[in-house]
């Protein structure tokens, strides 16, 4: 009798037996029962190559990052990489280009390596609609909502991006800003940016502020060199801009360094607010307002979910997990002279 006659009885994947073996606590109870009714039928033994067993069978679970230079999911591939080594996994890590079909990579993963699961950071949803099909393995969008796409192996952990961006305006509209700009990715690709430009123009429809994209939107990467070069563009169509929301904290790192090149003070003449709350904006100079995103939370409840839905083989499952606005001091209330250059 073999771990994988075991598996094959018992009707849970070679995975799931294993860590039943070895003790492991994150196995249903339904599970781990049903195993060990089968281990006791035989009267199965561990021997010592027992444990060794992830290392010789397909036992990878795979991330796959979008965007090479992203802050955010350099902190949260740390924290994944950790948290599946503490299971017993091994991490296999996949960057590639914010404009990378990110399916197509998980396509090829699966054909080469073939993974347990597949944790996805950065997504557009238009490609999963295209040929996600295709993968017969369980799956998590990580910071990207899956529901709407309806595919039972593919599951996610994000935050209300909408809300938090409504939050963000909000803020700027009680500190007295209403010409606000606003510096986003492309809103027809990212599905983060699309809810959260949603919520910016829903949180200026409340106050029956008009709300100009023409003018007060300027698509960007989400890098400092994308936010540097698009507040630029933003000032030129806008000179009188008292406040801007960029949708990514190093955006909004490049937007203040582009705001101070061209002689205004951050936040005296404009007030900028970022979103993700990556640690390097709060050792700025202004110390970045922004958006929270709970990187460990989100981690942790992504990893637990894509193994509930290798082992249980349980339908995809849609979260959403808090954010938190933290005030720094890159916002202040209007002046009379704000918005004009010094």
């Amino acid at each position: 009798m073999t771990i994988k006659e075991i598996a094959r009885e018992s009707g849970y994947a070679v995975g799931t037996v294993s860590r039943v073996l070895n003790n492991h606590p994150d196995v249903s109870d339904k599970a781990r029962a049903r195993v060990m009714e089968v281990v006791e039928k035989y009267h199965f033994r561990l021997n010592n190559n027992a444990k060794h067993l992830k290392q010789q069978t397909n036992s990878g679970i795979a991330i796959i990052v979008k965007g090479t230079r992203n802050m955010l999911f350099a902190n949260m591939v740390e924290s994944l990489q950790q948290l599946i080594k503490e299971k017993d996994y091994a991490s296999l890590i996949y960057y590639i280009g914010e404009d990378d079909h990110e399916v197509e990579q998980a396509l090829q993963v699966c054909r080469e390596r073939q993974p347990l699961g597949i944790l996805f950071l950065g997504s557009n949803l238009e490609n999963f609609k295209e040929r996600f099909a295709e993968v017969d393995i369980p799956c998590v969008l990580v910071t990207n909502p899956a529901a709407s796409l309806n595919f039972e192996n593919l599951s996610s952990v994000c935050v209300d991006d909408t809300a938090a961006a409504e939050t963000v305006i909000e803020h700027l509209f009680a500190l007295g800003h209403k010409r606000i700009g606003v510096l986003g990715g492309e809103i027809t690709h990212s599905n983060p940016a699309k809810s959260r430009y949603e919520g910016c123009v829903a949180a200026f429809q409340k106050h029956e502020i008009p709300f100009d994209p023409e003018n007060q939107f300027e698509a960007a990467y989400f890098t400092m060199e994308g936010g540097y070069e698009a507040m630029g563009n933003l000032l030129d169509k806008m000179p009188d801009l008292t406040a801007v929301f960029a949708m990514a904290d190093v955006t909004a790192l490049g937007a203040i360094r582009a705001a101070k090149d061209r002689g205004l003070r951050v936040p005296e003449d404009i007030s900028i607010v970022g979103f993700d709350g990556i640690e390097i904006g709060q050792f700025m100079v202004p110390r970045l307002t922004t958006i929270r995103q709970p990187n460990e939370q989100l981690a942790a409840r992504c990893v637990e979910l894509l193994l509930q839905c290798i082992h249980e083989k349980t339908p995809a499952i849609n979260e959403k997990v808090p954010f938190y606005f933290v005030e720094g001091e890159s916002t202040a209330p209007l002046q009379n002279n704000a918005g004009s250059e010094k």
